[in-house]
């Protein structure tokens, strides 16, 4: 039962308070017009569900949900967008994997490369950098909130395939296709709503840094986070909890 990467904690973190922001509104209606075109009913589509569970997540009224999957379904008049994914490096080498959503690939291109040289990154080749990390379902619970091994016992119960915990959350670890299985089985098993729950790329080996090679590489993934093409950004950064507290994260 090892410690996951700091970078998925301060996810996280920032997402609390980035959740009263309208981007992270604007982001997840691209998600859900996107993941719509593949069929507009959230019980057929697991990717749409997702998506409208994300939107009920940061309080998004339904009358904007419907809309947002009409536009992706055709019904009503919207953006085309395009996804498609960057690979970089930063400070520290790190490894950073970015998932996109554009109408405009040329101009999203060129405000990626210009965030990545102000701050210490540049773009890597087309594989460099996702073979790095593995496609996983996460749930994730404040430490303070649960009994850690109810949470243990009920994951091993549905099957999940690890349990990772450190300071301050527990993270119950499964294969994608049994994320929403095992996510509603441990509300059954009588847990509290987790801190987040979702499908993402979890880094299979971490970068520590420290100083201001920390610093640099927080400031890097946030300008990245606060771009409005970029839906996701992943991270091998690994920074330990006092040194956060330092550099005031």
């Amino acid at each position: 039962m090892s410690g996951h990467n700091r970078w998925s904690k301060i996810k996280h973190k920032k997402g609390a308070s980035d959740a009263k922001k309208s981007k992270v509104w604007t982001k997840v209606i691209k998600e859900i017009t996107i993941s719509a075109r593949s069929g507009g009913d959230p019980a057929g589509n697991p990717r749409l569900r997702a998506a409208v569970d994300k939107a009920r997540s940061v309080n998004m009224p339904n009358d904007t949900i419907e809309r947002a999957i009409k536009k992706g379904t055709g019904e009503l008049e919207g953006v085309s967008y395009e996804e498609f994914s960057f690979e970089a490096y930063g400070p520290g080498g790190t490894a950073i994997l970015l998932e996109i959503m554009t109408d405009n690939r040329n101009r999203t291109t060129g405000e990626i490369r210009s965030l990545l040289t102000k701050n210490n990154g540049n773009l890597g080749s087309s594989g460099s950098v996702a073979w790095m990390f593995k496609k996983q379902g996460m749930v994730v619970y404040d430490k303070s909130a649960v009994d850690e091994n109810k949470v243990t016992d009920a994951a091993i119960e549905l099957g999940a395939d690890d349990v990772r915990s450190d300071d301050d959350s527990v993270s119950v670890i499964t294969e994608p296709k049994e994320f929403e299985r095992i996510r509603d089985g441990l509300k059954t098993a009588g847990l509290p709503e987790p801190m987040s729950a979702e499908v993402t790329m979890i880094p299979q080996n971490k970068v520590h840094l420290t100083g201001r090679d920390a610093e640099v590489a927080l400031k890097l993934l946030d300008a990245l986070e606060d771009s409005d093409d970029v839906q996701n950004v992943y991270s091998n950064l690994d920074v330990d909890d006092a040194e956060l507290a330092k550099l005031g994260g």
